[in-house]
């Protein structure tokens, strides 16, 4: 059974997934969408680059998390996407050979006023490597249906 709106409380947090980055899917993701050479040059970032090695983009570190949500999050949700994301950073780089895994903590959650049958879900987003190191945090605003249209929550 799905995960409405009125089932989502202020305050819960989950852990989960595994996600296992690799120097063949960095390169990838960086030659089709983020070609900076410290993400496709692996011997010139290991001499150059600030990192030290490879690293991939932000925005791959952003796309891992986004399977790891959708298929151990929002898989059993009654999301119909997300309106926004707030504060998204990316405090330390991702690294080939690095496991990654999430953390949602729910915020708030604000019921529609125009629109009855959903609300929206704010949350802290934290994906971190096997050492507890964070590689990127966002508050995702979260649109859900819910059970009874205009019901107190």
């Amino acid at each position: 059974m799905p995960v409405y709106f009125e089932d989502v409380t202020v305050g819960e947090s989950q852990s989960f997934g595994s996600y296992d980055v690799t120097e063949a899917d960095v390169l990838a993701f960086a030659e089709a969408y983020d070609p900076q050479w410290f993400h496709t040059d692996p011997e010139r970032a290991r001499e150059e680059s600030l990192f030290g090695s490879l690293a991939a983009s932000g925005w791959h570190t952003a796309s891992m998390t986004m399977r790891l949500l959708v298929d151990n999050h929002f898989a059993d949700t009654a999301s119909y996407g997300a309106v926004g994301v707030d504060a998204l950073r990316w405090p330390n780089p991702t690294f080939p050979g690095e496991t990654l895994s999430v953390t949602v903590e729910v915020l708030e959650k604000t019921p529609s006023e125009s629109k009855p049958d959903r609300g929206t879900v704010r949350t802290r987003v934290t994906t971190e490597n096997e050492a507890g190191e964070p590689k990127l945090t966002m508050e995702p605003i979260v649109l859900y249906a819910r059970h009874t249209p205009g019901e107190p929550t």
